[in-house]
């Protein structure tokens, strides 16, 4: 197993990071506007929401939300009803929302990188492992339920 010493919260801070580079640096065209910024913030303000409210639900199935560690429950209520990662996909959609919020057009390219890094350096190896200690369970619930959204 690959040793993971940057977990996805880390990967949200540098995603950030560069966008307000981008921004500042590399912007291409602007979009900003009152309207942009409004929008972006509603979408940073769910994407935390859903991060807050998918990591309370591993809480309190008593699993870690640390990737690779610990693993004791699937989590298939609440908004897990509607996406396998919502964790990941609320930090895409703050990254989303800061990229909207800041305006530079080149910032937009910060969510879909994070995103792919994450599918390949995470989500496909917890599938596996869920795969796993899961079998069936995960199985069905995979045809329930997609990746993203």
């Amino acid at each position: 197993m690959v040793k993971r010493i940057i977990y996805p919260p880390m990967w949200l801070v540098f995603g950030i990071v560069a966008i307000f580079a981008l921004n500042e640096f590399y912007p291409g065209p602007r979009f900003t506007s009152l309207g942009s910024q409004l929008v972006g913030g509603a979408i940073l303000v769910a994407g935390l929401a859903l991060l807050v409210l998918a990591g309370g639900l591993f809480k309190r199935a008593g699993t870690d939300m640390i990737p690779f560690r610990d693993v004791s429950a699937l989590v298939t209520g609440g908004v897990y009803r509607f996406s396998r990662n919502p964790m990941y996909l609320g930090m895409a959609a703050i990254l989303l929302g800061c990229a909207v919020t800041v305006g530079a057009a080149s910032a937009l390219l910060v969510p879909l990188l994070f995103m792919v890094i994450i599918e390949w350096r995470y989500i496909r190896p917890e599938e596996a492992l869920l795969r796993g200690l899961f079998a069936q369970e995960y199985a069905a619930y995979c045809q329930r339920v997609r990746r993203w959204l």
